[in-house]
C-alpha cells in the first residue's frame, strides 16, 4: 500500500497528514509555533521552529495513521506565501523570517510600483498598488535597513523553499510562489529584472534559487539526514508544492474556468481560473501556469479574517467559548443589532491593497455583548469577500458559486453568512482541509500515480455539502453592504 505525507505550514502551526490514493486522511498531527509581533505591522517567526514542527508532526501523523513509515511513497507540502527568509551558504537563517502578514515594507512596495515595469500588470493591471507583503519589497527592505543580512545572504527565499532545502539539499523555488509573489513569469522571461535594475538590486536575482519547479514535479529525494529525522526512507520523493491557499484550490477541486475557491484560515483568499490573461483594478493576477499548466489564476485576498476571531478571544481575556458565541450569534438577525465591522485589522490586501488601513467596529452601544461583535466580525469579513467578488466581476470574471475550504467551514453560521453576503451558493467538499488534500494530489501525481493534476482531483477530491443563500438575508445584506463600502474612504480620512 502506498501512502502520501503532506504538511500544511500555516500561520500558527504545521499540520502533517497521511493520505491514501483515494484522498482519505488516515492520521494527522499539528504542532504549534510562535510569532513575534511588534509595532509597525511587523510579524516574525523562527525558521528552525518550522523544521522542528515538521519533524514532530510527521512522527505524530504516522503514529496516528497506524501505518508502516516504509510505505510512504512521496511527500508534498504547502506553506504560507510571502514568508521571506534569508539563508547563509549552509542554509541557516540569518534572522527571523518576515511573515506574510508583515507589512513593514510599504515604502518599498511604493518604490516597486514606481518603476512602472511591465511585470506590474499583475498588480491591478499595472495601476497597483503593490503589496508590502510581497517578495521584492521585503528583500528591498532588508537591503535598505539590514544590509549586513542582505549582503551575507546566499539565498533569499520563502518558507516553502527553506523546507525543500532542508529535506533534499536542493535550492529551488516553487513556480507557484515565484509566479504569485516574486513577479516571476513563466511566459515572459522569468525574473522581473527590469524592476530589480530600476531599484538598484540586480544582485537579488543571484540570491534567488536558480531552479524554479512547478507544483507536482519531483524536486528530489530525502537526504540521509532528513530521512533519519523524519523516520522515512531516503527514497521518498519530495514533490513541489506551493502557497497553501493555491494548493488548496487543487484540494477543493477548483480547476476549471468560472469556478471560484475561497480558502479560509487566519486570512481569506479568493482564486479563479481563466484560460486567458485577465488584468483589472482591484484584482491580482492573472498569473500563468502557477497551479495548472496552460491556465491562469486571478486572485483576491483579505489579510485578517480568522485572526480577527482569535483577536476577539484574546481581547476578552481568552475566556470566550466560541461554540457558545456561535449559538448566540446565530439567534441574531442580519446586521448584528446595528454593528458593522471593517475587517482591515492588518491592513487591506484587495481590492484596495492598503497596508495602513485599520479595522473598526462601528455602532457600539452599552446593549451590545460579545456575541454581537462576534457575528459582526463574521459579517464584516463576508462583506470584504463580496467587495473582492465585485472587483472580479467588474474585471470580467464572474462565478455562480463559491467552493470553500479551511477552518471557517467548521461554522455553519459563517458559511451561511458568506452565502448570504455574496448572494451565491457555498459548496464545501467532503474534506475541507484543502491544502492537505491538494498536496496529496500533487504527491500522488509526482509519484506517477496520475497522469495529470486534473486526474488526481477526479480520484481524490470528493463532494460534500452545499449551503444556499436565503433571499430575505441577501436583501438585508445588500443594504448593509453599501454602508460597509462607505467605511473605507470615511475612515481613511480620519485614521490617515
Amino acid at each position: 500500500m502506498a501512502y502520501y505525507l503532506t504538511a500544511d505550514g500555516g500561520t500558527e502551526s504545521l499540520r502533517a497528514r497521511i493520505h491514501d490514493l483515494t484522498g482519505r486522511c488516515l492520521g494527522q498531527q499539528a504542532v504549534p509555533y510562535g510569532t513575534r509581533f511588534s509595532p509597525g505591522a511587523r510579524a516574525e517567526q523562527s525558521p528552525e521552529d518550522w523544521w522542528q514542527a515538521l519533524v514532530a508532526a510527521t512522527a505524530g501523523a504516522i503514529a496516528d495513521a497506524g501505518i508502516d513509515a516504509a510505505e510512504v511513497e512521496a511527500m508534498c507540502f504547502a506553506t504560507t506565501c510571502c514568508t521571506v527568509v534569508a539563508l547563509d551558504k549552509d542554509g541557516r537563517a540569518l534572522r527571523p523570517a518576515l511573515m506574510w502578514m508583515d507589512v513593514r515594507a510599504h515604502a518599498e512596495a511604493d518604490a516597486v510600483l514606481a518603476t512602472g515595469d511591465k511585470a506590474l500588470a499583475i498588480n491591478g493591471a499595472g495601476k497597483g498598488p503593490v503589496s508590502a507583503e510581497w517578495m521584492i519589497p521585503k528583500a528591498l527592505w532588508l537591503k535598505r535597513n539590514e544590509p549586513w543580512v542582505y549582503d551575507a545572504a546566499e539565498t533569499i527565499c520563502e518558507y516553502q523553499d527553506f523546507l525543500t532545502l532542508r529535506l533534499t539539499g536542493e535550492r529551488c523555488a516553487s513556480l507557484d510562489n515565484a509566479g504569485l509573489r516574486w513577479h516571476y513569469s513563466s511566459r515572459d522571461g522569468g525574473w522581473a529584472l527590469g524592476i530589480l535594475r530600476a531599484l538598484g538590486i540586480e544582485d537579488l536575482a543571484g540570491k534567488w534559487p536558480a531552479r524554479v519547479v512547478p507544483p507536482g514535479e519531483v524536486v528530489g529525494t530525502l537526504t540521509v539526514a532528513a530521512a533519519h529525522a523524519l523516520g522515512l526512507r531516503p527514497s521518498v520523493k519530495v514533490v513541489q508544492g506551493g502557497a497553501d491557499a493555491l494548493i488548496g484550490m487543487i484540494g477543493l477541486g477548483v480547476a476549471q474556468p468560472g469556478q471560484l475557491a475561497l480558502i479560509t484560515g487566519s486570512s481569506h483568499l479568493q482564486f479563479g481560473v481563466t484560460e486567458a490573461p485577465l488584468h483589472a483594478p482591484g484584482v491580482w493576477g492573472a498569473y500563468p501556469d502557477i497551479v495548472y499548466p496552460g491556465r491562469w489564476i486571478v486572485e483576491g485576498g483579505q489579510t485578517s479574517t480568522g485572526s480577527i476571531i482569535n483577536w476577539l478571544r484574546r481581547f476578552c481575556g481568552g475566556s470566550l467559548d466560541l461554540d457558545a458565541l456561535n449559538r448566540k450569534a446565530e439567534a441574531l438577525a442580519p446586521g448584528s443589532d446595528g454593528l458593522i465591522v471593517q475587517d482591515h485589522f492588518q491592513g487591506n490586501r484587495t481590492p484596495y491593497t492598503d497596508p495602513l488601513s485599520r479595522g473598526a467596529i462601528i455602532g457600539l452601544t452599552l446593549a451590545h455583548e460579545p456575541h454581537h461583535v462576534f457575528r459582526a466580525i463574521m459579517e464584516g469579513i463576508g462583506f470584504g469577500t463580496r467587495a473582492i467578488l465585485e472587483a472580479f466581476r467588474a474585471g470580467g470574471y464572474a462565478s455562480t458559486e463559491i467552493t470553500v475550504g479551511g477552518g471557517a467551514t467548521a461554522s455553519r453560521l459563517w458559511m451561511q453568512i458568506h452565502a448570504d453576503t455574496a448572494g451565491l451558493p457555498v459548496r464545501i467538499p467532503a474534506s475541507a482541509d484543502a491544502p492537505s488534500t491538494g498536496s496529496a494530489v500533487l504527491a500522488a501525481h509526482g509519484a506517477g500515480r496520475f497522469a495529470s493534476i486534473d486526474d488526481g482531483i477526479s480520484a481524490m477530491v470528493r463532494p460534500g455539502t452545499s449551503i444556499d443563500p436565503r433571499p430575505e438575508n441577501v436583501a438585508r445584506y445588500d443594504e448593509i453592504f453599501q454602508r460597509y463600502r462607505a467605511l473605507y474612504p470615511a475612515l481613511k480620512g480620519v485614521l490617515g
